[in-house]
């Protein structure tokens, strides 16, 4: 038993539907066969990931847990059918299988007659992997499209939402919720209360709706502003700039905008809509005050929470002495609700977060710059490394010997034409020449259309890292005698911030965050900070 082969499968579907579960099972049960009917391999485990996406592997529970165990030495062999349920993204594909490699671990794509411990397996990989990266690109434009055309002819898409039900692609009205919109509209305009205000009567009042987890200001504002209200559908809010990360991004201009009036039946009547949307519009601060307001510290709206995820607000007190302020950063579930506990719902509500002084957090982003200036030739210099190992290892396919049998083929076909004409040949022969001819051009042509993806990946693969290095360059050649304050808000991009004296901080451009551990000796506004450790870390 200790000789055999440690194997192992990965398998995929990209949907939760249940053909696609059931074709998961098939998959199971074929990878179960296959590797028992090898007297040599021993079976240690089938991974399987339902329902995710392939063009990455961030999100894949099992595939993480696959290649966890790999680096372990609990496998030999790993077995997949075929190169696009494994990724259908070229970089992560090439990524975890140099890595498996490295470790004296193969992938078998089974389907795709690829070892990738084999000679050649890399290079054929790689064409594969480039083509199902194409081809996702390929669906998702499809996908968008067809989305977009049902847009157009009213489908909504998206899930329920306060006051709505959405089944079958129509807005249908939830009667009890309702009315906690028209409570809402009710308070803002004939009460004349605040957001804030309004959320917390609702909190008191133990109005409850399960499309909304806690009442805040945004809340409300949300219901204020949302068209579907007055019986209005406007739809692609968002967008999806990206289809290998799925992420999406508010669509500012990005996209055309699907608006539709009078769509479905309406909560409230156009009369009382426009009415708040004209009272909003006069109780919001000026561009001009936002700005201020916005730009006030340095750090505003940039300080989160690592406990809980809310942003920090900032609190400044007088000190007892009389000597002067204060100032302090707080968690805003902390600063609202106090410490965690559980509301009259049963909610979890507050953060045990501490609050932060801001000598302390101005202390360790100047210390990160610092550290930043004295190590940036060596973060730019390993990131043209990336440059050069991707050049290096990129397949640049020649079309040019591809189109040269093309055009012989064509010349031999000419001959044919000629032959056939001068009845030099039967009618069967030159039919049958003919076709392979036809079939030759076909698959060379083929090749060649595949050839030209590859290189227009691999192109923008380095392309896309020699602008990045460039922003990064850019963004390290700032002045050090600027106005620290106007040089901090210009370059720090965020900062988390931690129970144990962490605080995590990520400038502009740079593709990690600097973890920096600190202490604090002294009392009131007397502080000394000590560094205690510095990290690197991945910045997702």
């Amino acid at each position: 038993m200790g000789d055999k082969l440690k194997v192992t499968a990965y398998c995929r579907v990209s949907t939760e539907k249940d053909d696609q579960i059931n074709s998961l099972q098939s998959q199971k049960n074929y990878f179960n066969n296959y590797i028992n009917d090898h007297d040599d391999w021993e079976l240690v485990n089938i991974y399987a990931d339902e329902g995710i996406s392939g063009t990455s592997t961030k999100n894949r529970a099992q595939f993480n847990q696959m290649t966890a165990d790999a680096k372990n030495n609990k496998i030999d062999l790993i077995l997949t059918k075929e190169v696009s349920r494994f990724a259908r993204n070229t970089v992560d594909t090439l990524h975890w299988t140099r890595e498996l490699k490295s470790i004296g671990i193969g992938v078998l794509f089974i389907n795709d007659n690829i070892n990738t411990l084999d000679s050649e397996g890399e290079f054929r990989l790689t064409i594969m992997a480039s083509a199902a990266q194409e081809e996702s690109r390929k669906t998702s434009e499809r996908v968008k499209w067809g989305q977009k055309r049902r847009m157009e002819q009213g489908v909504v898409f998206g899930r329920d939402m306060l006051g709505y039900y959405v089944r079958a692609g129509n807005l249908i009205i939830n009667p009890d919720e309702a009315d906690i919109v028209k409570l809402i509209y009710h308070k803002y305009l004939d009460e004349e209360k605040g957001t804030h205000i309004i959320a917390k009567e609702l909190y008191e009042s133990g109005i409850n709706a399960k499309r909304v987890k806690h009442w805040n200001n945004n809340v409300i504002l949300r219901v204020l502003r949302n068209e579907k209200y007055a019986g209005d559908l406007c739809q692609k809010k968002t967008y999806t700039p990206d289809y290998l990360t799925h992420s999406k991004k508010y669509n500012k201009n990005n996209e055309e905008m699907i608006y539709i009036k009078d769509h479905h039946e309406p909560i409230i009547d156009r009369s009382t809509w426009d009415r708040v949307q004209q009272e909003l519009k006069r109780r919001s601060q000026s561009d001009e005050q936002k700005s201020k307001h916005s730009n006030r510290y340095w750090c505003s709206g940039r300080i989160s929470c690592g406990e809980c995820g809310a942003r920090f607000v900032s609190r400044t007190k007088k000190l007892g002495s009389g000597s002067g302020t204060y100032k302090a950063w707080r968690c805003y579930n902390s600063a609202t609700h106090g410490t965690k506990k559980q509301d009259i719902n049963g909610d979890w509500i507050g953060c045990g977060s501490y609050s932060v002084n801001e000598k302390v957090i101005y202390f360790c982003v100047g210390y990160v710059i610092k550290y930043v200036l004295k190590n940036k030739n060596a973060i730019i210099k390993e990131l043209i490394e990336d440059i050069k190992l991707i050049k290096k290892t990129a397949v640049v396919i020649d079309t040019g010997k591809f189109k040269k049998k093309v055009e012989k083929i064509n010349k031999d076909k000419e001959k044919l034409i000629k032959m056939r004409i001068e009845n030099e040949i039967n009618k069967n022969d030159f039919i049958m020449m003919n076709k392979s001819y036809d079939d030759e051009i076909n698959l060379l042509t083929n090749k060649i259309e595949e050839a030209e993806k590859i290189n227009y990946i691999t192109g923008n693969q380095v392309e896309n890292l020699n602008i990045y290095i460039k922003e990064i360059k850019n963004m390290l050649d700032f002045d050090e005698n600027a106005d620290r304050d106007v040089l901090y808000r210009e370059i720090l991009d965020k900062i988390v911030i931690y129970n144990d004296n962490i605080l995590d901080i990520y400038l502009k451009s740079l593709p990690f965050g600097i973890g920096v551990k600190y202490s604090t000796i002294g009392r009131s506004a007397n502080y000394t900070i000590n560094i205690e450790d510095i990290m690197i870390t991945e910045n997702k």
